[in-house]
């Protein structure tokens, strides 16, 4: 099972950039694999600060199917970055905050993530 992040702050999404099993380069969400005996939630706490080198907390949960939880989040602290001495961000090409209007950085997997937010954030918009 795969457990990841969807971080927004001022509008711009939180997303890294690497190589995928089927031999692209994509922008994806941080997150990964859950490692024995961690939550969905906890997975996601440690993926995130390997990934970006930011730490979060889990808000609530957006989307989960027999594959993959995606958890809303908020940083808590870190700073961004990308530690390449970790063997498991060999994958990772880059790290950055995405506006949500960038369309070239939206695909068929983050674009429906996007989505379940936008709806998540209009239902739960207070005046």
């Amino acid at each position: 099972m795969i457990s990841q992040a969807f971080i927004i702050q001022q509008s711009k999404v939180l997303m890294v950039q690497q190589h995928v099993e089927r031999g692209d380069i994509v922008w994806n969400f941080p997150g990964g694999g859950m490692e024995d005996g961690e939550t969905p939630e906890q997975a996601c706490i440690r993926e995130v600060k390997e990934e970006t080198g930011y730490d979060v907390s889990i808000v609530k949960k957006l989307f989960s199917n027999e594959k993959k939880y995606t958890f809303l989040a908020e940083v808590i602290g870190g700073e961004m970055r990308i530690d390449k001495t970790n063997p498991d961000n060999e994958d990772l090409v880059d790290v950055r905050w995405v506006g949500l209007g960038e369309q070239a950085y939206w695909d068929a997997y983050t674009r429906p993530i996007l989505d379940v937010y936008k709806e998540y954030a209009k239902q739960n918009m207070h005046f």
